[in-house]
């Protein structure tokens, strides 16, 4: 991961409890690569299929990407995908019978 991402997940949590709050988010490098683009196509389907009693649609995108950005923030995001890397490949060597010798330190 990004040195960006690395830094993120030291500060504190953003308030991000306005469509402006998430804009700036991503404005700010927050979220993932394609998150700010993807966010206002999002948001504006998900305005074009509401009606003006139902914004349930809005309200998932919201959701969606403030999980993300959370998500990016967390320090521990980086060990966790790490650790799914490393599993699938080790998984798919084992499955094509290479084995790795790991070295025991």
């Amino acid at each position: 991961m990004s040195a960006q991402h690395a830094e993120a997940g030291t500060s504190a949590p953003l308030p991000l409890r306005t469509i402006g709050d998430i804009r700036a988010a991503l404005r700010s490098g927050h979220g993932f690569p394609g998150d700010q683009e993807t966010f206002e196509v999002d948001l504006q389907r998900a305005l074009e299929a509401s009606t003006e009693t139902d914004l349930k649609a809005v309200a998932a995108v919201i959701v969606d990407y403030r999980g993300r950005i959370r998500l990016y923030q967390d320090p521990d995001f980086d060990i966790a995908l790490q650790e799914g890397i490393d599993l699938a490949m080790r998984t798919k060597r084992e499955a094509r019978g290479e084995w790795q010798v790991s070295s025991l330190s």
